[in-house]
């Protein structure tokens, strides 16, 4: 769906999107609708909303008002017809997978992922007869070799975790939709300020909404956009599975999107300010960030986005003990899993993600002892890069 030329700028978007709409009692921000089900005046007006005639919420478990105003938007900000809340990233993903995927279809994902979808395709989709093939995130030639006629959607981050490949979508798409084939991107190492896959072919969109979204490391959450007709199985599938965000996790997701354009502004600036730096430095072997030309998809990630975001993968020039006495040395990044908050954070994925792996198999994902992953928060950058160089 394409942006409208008179729309409005992001920022604006992130802070108005949704909200005059949806605010009945006229309050600035919209309130925590703090309850489990919702009573009608009398049976006509039940009657009024089964037939379809009544746009108004019921119970819990399908829509709330605290849930509605997030999803416009995020809608608005994605150029997507529907949002649906979930209760996380993964609640999200697995959520749809199961809504759209019949028992014995057929999926191509990429490689280079995060650990627990890869992980909930192989233990649970394999229950179901889904089988899946694997390519390199970048590699459109064996996309279009692994699409087969069963084939029901082909699933991706972009950019991924942690080695932050980016997609070439529209050639994806048109790879995919020539054969009749869904593509659904993981947007959430991007957000909608830095890339909007749904103006660029992509069918759905999900965001583990944890990370930049929310923005405070202090909610979990996970969303989906897309058409309403995409949307449609998707939503219900939430209904059943069960998998739905509480009202006062959705007011803090609110209330951090009304500020996402403007953090992102600083993680682009942080991330790619620390990755030049890094890339400069004789005890870093390697530096893997979208923004940097070293990088395998630099050209793909300066046509299709408008930054890079905060998250910045290098290996340290050293062994397991080395890297573990540089990110301990580490004073302003914590040492924590996740990504997209105001804080810094650091972690080794060999020890934060993958120690239960065998070595041989962590080697296969690109695992090493030495690779580090930092998430730039918002901090000063001068203050970020004094920190990384007395760890170094």
């Amino acid at each position: 769906m394409a942006k409208r030329p008179e729309a409005p700028g992001t920022s604006t978007q992130a802070v108005h999107a949704g909200q005059r709409d949806r605010s009945k009692s006229h309050a600035l921000t919209p309130p925590i609708h703090q309850t489990s089900t919702f009573w009608f005046r009398d049976s006509a007006e039940l009657r009024e909303f089964a037939e379809g005639r009544l746009d108004r919420d019921e119970y819990g478990r399908y829509s709330n008002p605290s849930w509605r105003v997030v999803q416009d938007k995020l809608s608005e900000l994605e150029g997507a017809e529907e949002t649906v809340l979930f209760s996380s990233g993964m609640a999200a993903a697995t959520s749809t997978f199961l809504a759209l995927l019949p028992r014995g279809g057929h999926i191509v994902v990429t490689n280079d992922c995060y650990r627990r979808t890869r992980q909930f395709i192989q233990q649970y989709l394999s229950k179901l007869d889904v089988t899946a093939t694997v390519i390199e995130p970048a590699d459109t030639a064996a996309l279009k070799d692994a699409l087969q006629d069963d084939t029901v959607f082909f699933f991706t981050e972009s950019p991924t975790n942690p080695y932050l490949r980016v997609i070439d979508l529209p050639e994806a798409a048109r790879i995919c939709h020539e054969r009749g084939v869904k593509v659904i991107i993981d947007g959430t190492f991007a957000t909608p300020i830095n890339h909007r896959p749904l103006e660029q072919g992509a069918d759905l969109v999900i965001h583990s909404a944890t990370k930049y979204l929310g923005g405070h490391n202090d909610l979990i959450a996970g969303t989906i956009s897309g058409s309403a007709e995409e949307i449609a199985p998707v939503r219900e599938a939430c209904g059943v599975l069960g998998g739905i965000l509480d009202p006062h996790a959705s007011y803090l997701l609110l209330r951090g999107m009304k500020t996402l354009s403007l953090r992102m502004e600083r993680h682009n600036a942080n991330g790619l300010a620390v990755a030049r730096w890094l890339e400069g430095q004789p005890k870093v072997r390697k530096v893997w960030y979208p923004g940097l030309e070293s990088h395998p998809d630099h050209e793909v990630a300066s046509r299709l986005m408008q930054g890079f975001a905060g998250v910045v993968t290098f290996e340290i020039d050293g062994d397991l003990e080395d890297t573990i006495r540089f990110t301990d040395a580490c004073r302003l990044p914590y040492i924590a899993p996740s990504l997209g908050g105001v804080e810094s954070l650091v972690e080794m994925p060999v020890l934060m993600s993958y120690w239960d792996y065998p070595a041989e198999e962590r080697q296969a994902y690109g695992i090493t002892d030495s690779l580090v992953r930092l998430a730039c928060g918002i901090e000063d950058v001068d203050d970020l890069i004094a920190d990384l160089s007395q760890a170094l």
